[in-house]
């Protein structure tokens, strides 16, 4: 594993890095994107879909992550700068001192996803599963869920979605192109790494995306607060479910709910709203390991 010392903040090698805050801004720096931390490190060097660029880490945390580097693949370089450098270079105080640049390379949009990859969705999840020793999906139907975003703009709410879609045995995501990038540095970090591993594909309206699903063979469930839609505990769980989430404050437009059967989940009287990220849970929760 080569290491590379940085002792000027506009050393070229690390320009990646350069006000990654502004960068983010971006949509993932052009075919790049940052992971900030240990974890969705680990993450990215163990169980991510995504090449690695290159690491830049603070002089101190070369130490403490000594056994993680060594899975570090050899052609990639690791940058090592003081503290004070490397906060130069990102534009902020860097407290974790530990970066990745990964290679985002294509993202399919939905239809092209469901096309190419539909069939073989569940047994590529699977096998990442077992590569990283953890239990996947323990569904008796043997089939996983979809979980649909649209017009998602918040980061935070996006990457709580990518973690509650892996908690719980989702298949892929999909997003419409008003969704914000799940490789966003905040989104990856608030999934706990779960956009780097987690199938997903972005692009088009949220209609065609529904469309798309629809074509494939799914059921829609668009989930609502809307008084006359039916409570999720009375409804069947489809063999093929795919779960739609849409804004915090407007919600889901009505025609992606008409194109959809709307469900809505139960709540107190008076009270009819919960986070985005919060719902999905509930409702991918609720059709967990639990047969059509």
């Amino acid at each position: 594993m080569p290491v590379f010392p940085v002792s000027d903040p506009n050393d070229p090698r690390v320009a990646a890095y350069t006000s990654i805050r502004e960068k983010d801004l971006t949509s993932g720096h052009g075919g790049r994107f940052i992971v900030e931390g240990k974890v969705t490190l680990e993450t990215l060097l163990t169980r991510s879909r995504f090449a690695v660029e290159s690491l830049f880490l603070a002089e101190s945390r070369l130490a403490p992550l000594a056994g993680l580097l060594e899975k570090v693949p050899a052609d990639v370089p690791v940058y090592t700068a003081p503290q004070a450098v490397m906060d130069q270079v990102a534009g902020f105080p860097m407290h974790r001192g530990v970066l990745a640049c990964g290679l985002k390379g294509n993202i399919p949009p939905p239809g092209e996803f469901l096309a190419q990859y539909g069939a073989l969705m569940l047994s590529e999840v699977e096998a990442r599963a077992r590569a990283a020793s953890f239990d996947f999906a323990q569904d008796e139907t043997g089939t996983t869920p979809l979980l649909l975003l649209s017009d998602i703009s918040n980061h935070d709410n996006t990457g709580a979605c990518f973690r509650n879609a892996a908690a719980f045995g989702v298949g892929g995501v999909l997003l419409d192109e008003r969704c914000c990038d799940p490789l966003y540095r905040k989104s990856i970090r608030v999934s706990s790494g779960a956009s780097l591993f987690l199938p997903y594909a972005q692009g088009g309206t949220g209609l065609d995306m529904v469309n798309a699903v629809l074509s494939a063979g799914y059921t829609v469930w668009a989930m609502t607060p809307r008084a006359e839609a039916p409570p999720m505990q009375s409804l069947p769980v489809p063999d093929k479910l795919a779960i739609l989430l849409g804004a915090e404050g407007p919600g889901l437009p009505d025609a992606l709910i008409a194109a959809a059967t709307p469900v809505r989940i139960p709540m107190s009287a008076g009270f009819d709203s919960i986070n985005v990220a919060t719902a999905g849970a509930i409702a991918l929760a609720h059709v967990f390991g639990k047969p059509g």
